[in-house]
């Protein structure tokens, strides 16, 4: 039984709340619903890169992006065709996704949160999901998509609940729990039912649906599921303190995920190895 927190009554968020706070939200950029929607393997590059090249910000970026060592490419990219030709539109999604929603959330005055910390948490999360996938030889951009957005119900649940998610920082700083139980204990409702309401509004692909949906509860999924692949890597980054958040309390991985993806110990101490390694440059590139 969940402790009482006390005024837990006028913390409490109905669903319907949520939803609307969700609809209230902006449409997201053109150029981010093309390459978000379901049928996304089928957008135009060209249309994709002359879009890319209107925005001087965003071109930057993803040049930038092109170049890290996150891609490895022998020459140096210097136009946004050859970026979108060499690492693929499902590369350049990332940039798009991350500078669109950086914009939308940004940082209000929450006590006790951090939303550097937040967002470097969920880069790297993406980053850990994408070498994971290259070892399981399944889609590493998807992976990364997947692991990029898998926290974007708690950053609608800050933004629009703010005094109510400050309960739900106190509750977790005194039991010690993961922020999910905080949540539903104080609140209600939580960032995995909130993310997924969001990826519904917004459309995007079944694919990503299902893995914010379920990377805390990937058990019913296919195996190497999206939301087996995040479960473990949000887990991953959690006990590597990518973050910087203090305190941090790593959320338990479900056998059945750890064991599912077949992996070794010495797989395993690689993936840890290259997630390090990639990380800094990666989120220095998406959040400046």
């Amino acid at each position: 039984m969940t402790d009482a927190v006390p005024g837990q009554d006028t913390r409490r968020v109905h669903f319907d709340q949520v939803i609307q706070q969700i609809r209230d939200l902006p449409v997201l950029p053109a150029i981010a619903q093309d390459l978000m929607k379901p049928g996304e393997e089928d957008v135009d590059i060209h249309v994709i890169t002359r879009k890319v090249s209107l925005d001087q910000a965003l071109s930057a970026k993803t040049l930038r992006f092109a170049n890290s060592s996150f891609y490895g490419l022998q020459s140096r990219v210097t136009t946004i065709q050859q970026a979108v030709t060499l690492i693929g539109v499902d590369a350049v999604r990332h940039v798009v996704t991350a500078n669109a929603l950086t914009s939308y959330f940004p940082q209000y005055d929450c006590d006790g949160f951090s939303f550097i910390a937040q967002w470097r948490h969920s880069i790297a999360t993406a980053v850990c999901a994408r070498v994971l996938a290259r070892h399981l030889r399944v889609n590493q951009e998807y992976a990364f998509t997947a692991g990029l957005l898998h926290d974007i119900g708690r950053l609608v649940l800050i933004t629009h609940f703010r005094r109510e998610y400050e309960a739900v920082i106190a509750y977790r700083e005194t039991h010690d729990c993961e922020w999910l139980v905080a949540e539903q204990a104080v609140m209600g409702v939580d960032h995995v039912v909130t993310g997924e309401a969001l990826a519904m509004h917004w459309k995007f692909s079944e694919t990503i649906r299902r893995a914010i949906a379920g990377h805390h509860n990937p058990e019913a999924q296919r195996e190497h599921s999206l939301a087996a692949i995040v479960h473990v890597a949000n887990s991953i980054v959690h006990a590597l303190d990518l973050s910087d958040q203090e305190d941090d309390v790593v959320p338990s991985i479900t056998p059945s995920a750890w064991q599912g993806l077949g992996l070794d110990e010495n797989v395993y101490r690689q993936v840890f190895r290259e997630t390090e390694l990639l990380f800094e440059e990666v989120s220095r590139v998406l959040l400046t």
